[in-house]
């Protein structure tokens, strides 16, 4: 197989998957065709927008498939008139039917957003930030009819910043789940990718988040706010209420102080920001968003309206 050149047919759906379609483009493989999901309304004005992928495979030229269904027989008869090697998966956003799972020779291989078995599910990167993991990485797996339950065939780590936001992590790993997926088709293709059962007692769960999950409880530890906050940052935030106003919190910094306040307090309000009590030391906050305004800097918001010390966040 060292000289195989693969026909892949790619599915993915939001900017994640973009990266890992453009390594596809500049390869050696042939995509053949692109399946995405259904052009989505969006906005205020609920206008009717293409996924990102849908806008990068017709800028190159490859058919793009927008089924609305994707465990019928049409569907699957439709993929295999393509005559795919191999279908890779990026965050497409549905499960997989065991006629599609084993249409391709070489089966279906997903870029999944950790290092396996740590994160299954659909929100794995928000997860590796919200619960402190200091490394974080992508897995090349090969896909059965569990969530992110197949074999793992190459993964690929970085470490995780101390100020490292779902957001920024989400834009790194991107990137590296690309230039992952070319290894792994090298590998592939010199017959060296051998799968490795995940050990599945080491498994951990990364379920969708809601909006809910925001809520911010300040009798908790400093540390694990400090990694709620930024895991969920741009969605879908942290926030607290004062004065029946929510407000969105961004920028966290950790403070070791001692306090004897109420958690969820106002220490101080100045320029450098707002430091909180909480459960186990404070918390200093360097970016809100009031509602029905702008993120903004701490120190922009006190210039129009004041935050004072003993004031108190809760829900």
């Amino acid at each position: 197989m060292a000289d195989k050149l693969f026909r892949i047919i790619f599915m993915g759906t939001p900017d994640f998957s973009v990266p890992a379609l453009q390594a596809l483009l500049d390869g050696v493989d042939q995509v053949v065709a692109v399946v995405t999901q259904p052009d989505r309304p969006k906005g205020r004005g609920k206008k009717l927008c293409q996924p990102p992928v849908k806008v990068l495979a017709e800028s190159a030229g490859i058919p793009v498939l927008q089924p609305t269904k994707v465990r019928t027989a049409e569907f699957a008869d439709e993929l295999r008139s393509y005559r795919p090697d191999l279908i890779v998966v990026a965050a497409y956003g549905r499960i997989l039917p065991p006629s599609i799972l084993d249409l391709p020779p070489l089966g279906c291989i997903n870029i999944h957003g950790s290092l396996l078995p740590r994160h299954r599910g659909a929100a794995p990167i928000q997860w590796a930030v919200i619960k402190g993991d200091r490394e974080a990485g992508v897995t090349i797996m090969q896909m059965d009819e569990g969530m992110d339950t197949g074999a793992m065939l190459l993964p690929a780590a970085i470490p995780v910043a101390r100020d490292e936001t779902a957001g920024s992590l989400f834009a790194k790993l991107s990137q590296l789940g690309g230039k992952a997926l070319l290894q792994a088709l090298d590998l592939l293709r010199q017959d060296k990718l051998p799968p490795i059962e995940q050990n599945h007692n080491l498994a951990t769960e990364a379920p969708p988040l809601k909006k809910e999950d925001g809520c911010i409880d300040w009798t908790k530890p400093a540390e694990e706010l400090h990694c709620l906050i930024r895991g969920l940052d741009p969605w879908p935030t942290a926030y607290s209420f004062l004065d029946g106003v929510r407000f969105r919190f961004f920028s966290p910094e950790l403070q070791e102080i001692e306090s004897t306040q109420k958690s969820g307090t106002i220490i101080s309000a100045d320029r450098n920001g707002l430091l909180l009590a909480t459960g186990t030391g404070g918390l200093l906050i360097r970016e809100i968003q009031p509602e029905g305004k702008k993120r903004m800097s701490v120190e922009a918001y006190l210039c129009g309206q004041p935050l004072k010390s003993g004031q108190v966040f809760g829900n």
